[in-house]
């Protein structure tokens, strides 16, 4: 939490700190490190709600930590990383405009604390698709990031598609079943997962297999074609 706490302030003073639209030229910011922090745990406390069991902390961190290690393949991954904060602030299962609510939260949130929200916001809008235009590395990066977990060992990855599933419990087990393979199929149907190239060369494969694997539980589970 401490680590989380810090990369939140170290990214706010590292954005920048034009004053608010309306600020006096020459002013004093109108922000300072409490309203950054409190900024920060109002976050924190939005990634640990009761109803998250993938969409966590855990999840943030996984994020920024790739983020991190990947920032040359990123034209701005100050902004990445923001984006990685905010893109499942807002998080309800129920809902269909999680995205957006959570583009809107992050378009308040920085403008107040002085930060140009606009490439944030976009990169908040494009985790709804992971539809990547070529020559986005700011959205390559994030994307890659957020869909990273299909990358991972059969057990994280088995240990992810029961979160989800808790994720959706109000969902009838069949229901969940057909919408989650029509899920998969469609990631599957991509012509790539990954859009960082040492990260397609390293993860791609995969995560395919993992997919594939999830999707053959699932069908074994639907009786409906």
């Amino acid at each position: 939490m401490t680590w989380l706490r810090d990369r939140w302030l170290d990214l706010i003073a590292a954005a920048g700190g034009s004053a608010p639209a309306g600020a006096v030229e020459g002013a004093a910011p109108a922000f300072g490190t409490a309203d950054a922090a409190a900024a920060g745990d109002d976050l924190i406390a939005r990634w640990s709600e009761p109803q998250r069991h993938y969409h966590t902390l855990t999840h943030l961190e996984r994020m920024l930590h790739v983020v991190h290690e990947w920032a040359d393949q990123a034209d701005d991954p100050r902004a990445v990383a923001l984006a990685c904060w905010f893109h499942d602030a807002i998080y309800d299962p129920t809902s269909a405009d999680n995205e957006t609510a959570s583009a809107d939260l992050a378009r308040s949130v920085l403008t107040a604390l002085g930060v140009d929200p606009a490439e944030v916001v976009r990169l908040v809008l494009l985790t709804a698709t992971h539809a990547v235009e070529p020559g986005d590395r700011n959205g390559a990066l994030l994307a890659d990031a957020d869909l990273a977990i299909l990358a991972t060992d059969p057990v994280t990855y088995a240990a992810y598609a029961t979160a989800v599933r808790a994720e959706y419990a109000h969902v009838p087990d069949d229901a969940f079943a057909r919408g989650r393979a029509a899920v998969l199929r469609r990631l599957l149907a991509l012509p790539q997962l990954f859009h960082v190239p040492p990260l397609h060369a390293e993860w791609e494969a995969r995560a395919r297999a993992n997919l594939t694997a999830e999707l053959g539980v699932l069908d074994g589970a639907d009786p409906t074609p």
